[in-house]
């Protein structure tokens, strides 16, 4: 059945609307990956009583603990002192956390507060994590029967710990009770139905079964089975299940579309530019997003305006006049300009209307161009995307990423 594994997140900022609750997402993710399946999740607010009789609940029924936030220097980090209530253990003062703490701000030349000494208050007995990103460290604590894991509730600070310390102790000593084993497909312009129904039919391997996520445009096809031949199945799952959905599948695990795009564009050598309109420089944000961008990205124009186009891009003042600065003549004149005047290999151009204005009946709110220019000439689609403007916007960044992977793909 495999190991009992909760989440708890602390922080009155997860449930007041000011941030998102990306860390439980994230851990769900990464421990899937590696076959363990998170079975419920809790967010509670900085709230001594509340962060107290949530560790005690989720420990009493669980046999991992996974907890983040805090664990910082300030009077509302309140997850050791809790602690150190729920499992009636003194708070003191552990030397190896504070001299990590110090070890922190003399490697980064900065100068230590003192009430970053507050983050050296720990349950008696616990086992020190390291935190190399940051200043708070992460301590593990065994309850009897619950296993648990205090780690900072910074993202970034938070999956480093679960992987280079949670992980090894997880896989250590609950290996054997994995209960699946997981690779995930992403998919862009097939919908979860006709996932489904294109795999029912596919063949895969007795003992694998799938199952479909959304993270908006993309779908995720997950294929999963358990036990001693788990690789050896998924081995021989993921291309009959590549091959049926084909040129949809735009990236697997934890690969993107951006990155799909990027890797093909450094393993064959191609130079890129972009002009964007109604995207408003999203497809760049993408992209240098990722590091080694600049082995690739020459430059990007946000041409908004149609002088911009014109003055930028060499638009002619004839095709914005008579057809529109959202038309496939548009978007071809901004892709062509954008490539001479950068000197690349490859140029995307895009063009709509993202609303919530300015449609009309001949070209209604969501009509998009995307144009790609290449040394063989300049090809057009024009596109009618649903939904409001954020919406608009993320497809037409999402579809012309998906163009140049088509085009790379097939070159």
């Amino acid at each position: 059945m495999g190991v009992s594994l909760s989440v708890l997140t602390i922080g009155d900022e997860l449930l007041n609307g000011e941030m998102a609750d990306t860390n439980t997402a994230a851990i769900a993710r990464i421990l899937a990956s590696r076959g363990f399946a998170v079975r419920d999740s809790l967010s509670v607010r900085d709230e001594m009583d509340g962060i107290v009789a949530a560790l005690q609940g989720l420990a009493d029924r669980r046999a991992v603990l996974i907890v983040t936030g805090g664990l910082g220097p300030t009077a509302d980090d309140l997850t050791a002192e809790a602690a150190a209530r729920a499992f009636a253990r003194p708070l003191e003062e552990n030397p190896a956390a504070l001299e990590e703490i110090r070890a922190y701000f003399l490697r980064h030349n900065l100068t230590m507060h003192p009430r970053n000494d507050k983050q050296a208050l720990l349950p008696a007995g616990v086992e020190i994590l390291a935190n190399k990103r940051g200043t708070a460290p992460g301590f593990h604590l065994e309850t009897g029967h619950c296993s648990c894991f205090f780690l900072p509730g910074v993202p970034a600070e938070m999956t480093a710990m679960l992987e280079e310390a949670v992980l090894p102790r997880l896989e250590r000593d609950y290996g054997e009770e994995t209960p699946t084993r997981e690779r995930v497909l992403k998919v862009f312009g097939l919908s979860e139905p006709k996932c489904e129904a294109l795999l029912a039919a596919a063949g895969l391997p007795e003992g694998v079964q799938v199952a479909f996520g959304v993270d908006f445009p993309f779908v995720h096809v997950k294929l999963r089975t358990s036990g001693a031949a788990a690789a050896l199945l998924l081995d021989r799952a993921e291309p009959l299940a590549r091959r049926t959905l084909g040129d949809f599948v735009i990236a697997v695990g934890d690969a993107s579309l951006p990155q799909t795009v990027a890797r093909l564009l450094t393993e064959k050598g191609k130079t890129l530019a972009l002009a964007e309109s109604c995207t408003g420089g999203w497809i760049a944000k993408q992209l240098t997003d990722l590091p080694g961008a600049s082995a690739f990205l020459e430059r990007g124009a946000v041409t908004y305006a149609n002088s911009a186009k014109h003055d930028w891009l060499k638009v002619p003042e004839s095709v914005l006049e008579t057809q529109g600065a959202v038309s496939a003549e548009c978007a071809r004149a901004m892709a062509k300009g954008i490539r001479e005047a950068a000197r690349v290999d490859l140029a995307l151009s895009v063009t709509g209307i993202a609303g919530p204005d300015g449609g009309t009946p001949g070209k209604p709110v969501g009509t998009v161009f995307i144009g790609l220019a290449s040394e063989s000439g300049e090809e057009v689609k024009g596109y009618r995307f649903s939904g409001n403007r954020d919406t608009v916007r993320r497809l037409s960044a999402c579809m012309a990423l998906d163009r140049l992977r088509r085009h790379l793909e097939k070159a």
